[in-house]
């Protein structure tokens, strides 16, 4: 039997398978246990419908090297992931897996296989067993029974057993070796939907342990749970609330969460987008390959010391003037390097009018042109991202393009004015571009300017009737608007359930914005309040069990 007939019959056997702080001071207290569902206000509300997630990018590529270890080589999938409702976790609930991605899934599901089993270092992590023949079965079902409970995120059934350890005994006995043959059910692990898609379906109301295992951990790590939570979840203490709080407490005190809220982060203010980022070098002097890749880091690393390092009110991220630069970037904004190599931490109150996240390359290049700055985009970027509001798509066949410089337009602030004479366009634009003019100090990549085409840059303008006059007051007031905490509440929560809220569960989204408050607005007490709220653990009906 040759790779070609053992693959297909892998598919046919596989085809057989199932398929909180203190609020008083201001120094981290513990946690206060307070279960909303049993609150009148709540016990009513039904949660929305429970789905199945499929694996993004980052997860799939997370999960395998949590099982296999960090020497593992994953291959890119070909599968992209889509954004739904601003989140590439919620997007991750409707999408399916292409005929091209099923492809490419076998040819990564082999090479991760026939690494596990080549590789010294990583064999060691699952075999507890060294075999005495080639085709020894009881070996073969221990390496199986354990890959298979990290990778499918439960215990496998013993049919399910049964069915890989026939495969993997069958080719091990036509190549005439133990580890070969068990790539093939390795490989059938990881191209099993039960590997591919997290099933959170609920029983009874509540997700069962196993489910909240997974639930969690992909949550603060974006990634499979490991030993210990999966132990948690076989002994029942996930469906307790204090074992869910000590489990959610020890997943957050861990490195590993660092990564998950980094990944969050990242989807929030779309920075996975920088991996593809592009400007005109000719336009933009300072614009280096590297630059995407420098401005992403630091953001992440300011959102990091604050939320970890410092535990401090999230809403510093529109105001504060510390931040992490390395050389590139202390040279793009013209202030003095903190360090001679990588990036370091710096405080540029002296040296710089630039302030939160509004000042960083990232948010000021993203929402921008390839050749110039964008009041419309910056300002969008605001509305949608930050405040959680939606800005229509412009009529069909309306020109969208700015006027150009003339010799009575020569700021882009005159020439949106020219532009706003347009009562297609003024609709949409008035409540943009006054946002985002305010950031035209600022050019394409995040450069300080004072002039635009030789007149002087007037950053003044209106966010909801909150006056601003510098950069700096629009992010104090973007930081006091009245939408811009429970943005955050209501971003967080749909990136921990994969799916946006129904109008009925927004009563539990406005209590976690009472907690939040009551927390003095750090981030890490909001997450264990997702995580202990009615919102992460409660399952609604299936959709199919709806209709």
């Amino acid at each position: 039997m040759n790779r070609v007939h053992v693959v297909t019959f892998l598919a046919f056997m596989m085809a057989g398978l199932t398929a909180c702080q203190d609020e008083s001071g201001d120094s981290a207290a513990p946690f206060a246990l307070t279960d909303m569902a049993e609150s009148d206000s709540y016990s009513s509300v039904m949660a929305g419908a429970a789905n199945l997630r499929r694996l993004t990018q980052a997860q799939f590529s997370n999960s395998l090297s949590t099982v296999f270890g960090p020497e593992l080589v994953v291959p890119d999938l070909a599968e992209p992931d889509m954004s739904i409702g601003g989140l590439l976790s919620v997007g991750a609930s409707t999408t399916t897996v292409t005929p091209r991605g099923v492809e490419s899934l076998e040819a990564v599901a082999y090479q991760v296989a026939e690494q596990a089993v080549s590789n010294d270092a990583i064999r060691t992590r699952f075999m507890t067993c060294s075999p005495t023949g080639v085709s020894d079965a009881a070996c073969m079902r221990e390496a199986i029974e354990t890959l298979g409970l990290r990778l499918w995120r439960r215990a496998l059934t013993e049919e399910e057993v049964n069915a890989l350890v026939s495969i993997g005994t069958t080719s091990a006995a036509t190549l005439e070796d133990f580890n070969e043959g068990l790539t093939f059910p390795i490989a059938g692990l990881i191209q099993s939907p039960n590997f591919m898609y997290r099933a959170e379906l609920g029983d009874g109301g509540e997700f069962t342990d196993t489910e909240l295992a997974g639930r969690l951990s992909y949550f603060l790590w974006n990634t499979g749970p490991d030993d210990e939570l999966l132990a948690a979840a076989s002994k029942g203490e996930l469906s307790t609330r204090g074992g869910l709080f000590a489990q959610a407490n020890r997943l957050l005190d861990s490195p590993n969460a660092r990564d998950g809220m980094r990944n969050f982060f990242s989807e929030q203010l779309k920075l996975y987008e920088l991996d593809h980022y592009q400007k005109d070098p000719q336009v933009f002097e300072h614009f280096t390959s590297s630059l995407g890749e420098d401005a992403k880091e630091e953001t992440l690393k300011l959102l990091e010391y604050i939320v970890f390092d410092d535990d401090s009110d999230y809403r510093e991220i529109m105001s504060t003037t510390k931040t992490f630069i390395n050389r590139q970037l202390a040279a793009l904004y013209d202030v003095p390097a903190p360090s001679a190599e990588g990036f370091a931490y710096a405080d540029l109150k002296d040296y710089s009018p630039r302030a939160g996240i509004l000042g960083h390359a990232a948010f000021l290049g993203l929402h921008s042109h390839a050749v110039s700055s964008s009041a419309t985009l910056r300002g969008k970027a605001v509305r949608n991202i930050l405040l959680c509001q939606l800005i229509p798509a412009p009529p069909v066949n309306v020109d969208t393009s700015i006027p150009e410089p003339s010799g009575t337009t020569n700021t882009l602030r005159e020439r949106v004015a020219e532009h706003l004479t347009d009562p297609s366009c003024a609709g949409c634009h008035r409540l943009t571009d006054p946002i985002g003019l305010g950031l035209e100090n600022f050019d394409g990549i995040g450069r300080w300017r004072d002039y635009d085409n030789g007149e002087i840059i007037d950053p003044s303008g209106d966010l909801d009737g909150d006056e601003f006059f510098t950069p700096y007051e629009l992010g104090v007031a973007i930081r006091n608007h009245r939408q811009f905490v429970p943005c955050i509440v209501r971003t967080l929560s749909r990136y921990a359930t994969g799916r946006i809220e129904t109008n009925e569960e927004r009563a539990w989204l406005d209590t976690l914005v009472e907690r939040f408050e009551g927390h003095k607005y750090r981030f890490r007490a909001l997450a264990l309040e997702v995580v202990m709220s009615p919102f992460f653990r409660k399952a609604g009906a299936t959709e199919e069990a709806e209709q």
